[in-house]
């Protein structure tokens, strides 16, 4: 019998670069993205948007046994232009994890290995939420937690959390780790609680056993263009079932 899980998927960057030379693994095309979301509809996956996820980590009854959540990090603008008209053609809601520091800008905190990119302003970060895709935190300035002290740790929490809820009126109780770099983790747990949140990923690949057991170390799977979604979650089965 196979346990539920929730399978959470990770993205970057959809769609070509802007100066159409230089790419990466984090840059996926439309028609892969595509490919990739059929995948989840022909293969029976629900969708979940950003209020189910989090009324389900204290409402675990509310998950079903082919759960899938959809996550971006750092809010390019690719996010809105190219991927949500494919979540769109899916009716699919997914979350975008945004460093503050950076809105309206580019990825400047990798640019010696990722080409330049522009991050959403935040009238494109409030037209992705009237959209279905969830607003949450990547931080403010994209730093590795591991390198910083607790009371940097918190500031990042803290700043990302209340800027975002000021200037889209949403509520921030989620978390993607930049780097998937949480720091000490006993650490980060006490000052995620503290600072409000509720939940926070990591880039550890695998999936998330129900109900979930620790939010605060969530496991995701990255997607880069030669992922084979079907393989990575048959690798993923319970040993066990």
């Amino acid at each position: 019998m196979e346990f539920l899980k929730l399978t959470v998927l990770g993205f970057h960057k959809i769609g070509e670069p802007s100066d159409g030379i230089w790419h990466t693994w984090n840059y996926i095309s439309v028609d892969q993205f595509a490919a990739y979301m059929t995948f989840l509809a022909d293969g029976g996956f629900r969708v979940i948007d950003y209020c189910t996820f989090i009324d389900g980590l204290s409402r675990p009854q509310l998950f079903g046994p082919r759960d899938a959540l959809l996550t971006f990090d750092d809010g390019y603008r690719s996010t809105l232009t190219e991927a949500l008209p494919v979540l769109k053609r899916f009716n699919f809601p997914a979350i975008v994890f945004v460093p503050t520091a950076f809105v309206a800008g580019t990825n400047w905190f990798d640019h010696d290995i990722e080409p330049e990119e522009p991050i959403c302003t935040w009238d494109e970060l409030r037209e992705l939420e009237c959209n279905g895709v969830a607003v949450q935190s990547h931080g403010v300035n994209h730093w590795r937690f591991s390198q910083l002290t607790e009371a940097e740790v918190l500031a990042e929490l803290t700043d990302s959390k209340s800027s975002i809820e000021a200037h889209l009126g949403s509520s921030v109780q989620v978390l993607a780790f930049p780097y998937g770099d949480p720091g000490e983790a006993s650490a980060s747990r006490r000052l995620l609680t503290l600072a409000g949140y509720r939940s926070a990923f990591l880039y550890a690949g695998g999936v998330t056993r129900l109900p979930i057991a620790e939010p605060f170390g969530l496991n995701r799977i990255a997607v880069g263009p030669d992922s084979d979604l079907r393989e990575i979650l048959l690798e993923l089965r319970d040993p066990c079932s």
